[in-house]
């Protein structure tokens, strides 16, 4: 029987990042990979890495993260927004890698079963600094502090006026699926590219970039959707921590400035079922 692994942040577009996607490997044929988010931004570079993950473990499970999503003027593929996430889609069906568009799988492996749960959700800025109480607020704030994502020049949400907007939307689209398609009393693994509670951020060295990190609207999902395991990448800080009960674990390559002065092996894929944390790094 196979094992249920994962890894995100792989950000192609570093060299030494792209050599260690090319030693990536499963230890069974029956392995599945989960890939939470940020493999890059340039079309091609996307498409690389699933084809070469896709051909080597026996299911890819893709979401989508924030670099996927933006248009950067070197990209011949200029699309933006809604339009570019559904190219994304159609580039990982062709490719047999499963999207958060697609009908829920069971796991069916070691530690299972479980109910692979892929999310795209994005952000709504409602992770605000202490005192805030308004986007408005929350963004003067983290401008002060010399801290802005560069999600707000590189991805252009459209058709949504703004990202709180394609947020709002994502949820409502997500919750209804949930409730039509999750199968009863089976636990779940939850995937996605930004943290579905606030704890982890907690951590973070610009406590203000949190606010492109998640919305306070999933702070209850671990619980109502019978989490066994939150994946989830974007901080770069790759560790297991339960909250509520819930192990939530990070496993995210990052850039090479981050995993080079690591011990550990980089792009060492994380155990979620079984023995999730296993390689807590």
């Amino acid at each position: 029987m196979g094992r249920l692994v994962a890894i995100s942040d792989l950000h192609v577009r570093y060299p030494e990042n792209r050599d260690v996607v090319e030693r990536l490997r499963p230890e069974s044929e029956d392995d599945w990979l989960l890939v939470a988010g940020d493999i890059g931004e340039v079309m091609a570079d996307i498409e690389w890495t699933l084809t070469l993950l896709a051909e080597r473990f026996a299911r890819v499970v893709w979401v989508p993260g924030n670099h996927e999503l933006w248009t950067p003027k070197e990209d011949p593929v200029q699309l933006t927004g809604e339009a570019r996430y559904q190219h994304l889609v159609a580039l990982c069906r062709r490719l047999g890698v499963l999207t958060p568009e697609d009908p829920y799988l069971v796991w069916e492996g070691e530690g299972g079963p479980a109910v692979i749960v892929p999310l795209f959700l994005h952000y709504d800025y409602t992770f605000r600094p202490q005192g805030t109480a308004t986007k408005a607020e929350a963004m003067a704030v983290a401008e002060d502090a010399g801290v802005i994502c560069t999600d707000e020049y590189m991805i252009k949400p459209t058709p949504h006026p703004n990202s709180e907007s394609w947020c709002r939307e994502r949820l409502a689209l997500t919750e209804a699926r949930l409730a039509a398609e999750l199968p009863e009393g089976l636990p779940t693994v939850l995937v996605n590219h930004y943290p579905l509670v606030r704890e982890p951020t907690r951590v973070l060295r610009y406590p203000e970039f949190a606010l492109w990190c998640g919305t306070e609207r999933t702070e209850e999902w671990p619980q109502r959707y019978r989490a066994a395991c939150v994946v989830y990448g974007h901080l770069h800080i790759p560790r297991l921590i339960r909250y509520r009960g819930v192990p939530h674990q990070e496993v995210s390559l990052g850039y090479p400035r981050e995993w080079k002065p690591r011990a550990a092996e980089p792009g060492r894929l994380v155990p979620i079922l079984p023995g999730v944390g296993a390689a807590s790094r």
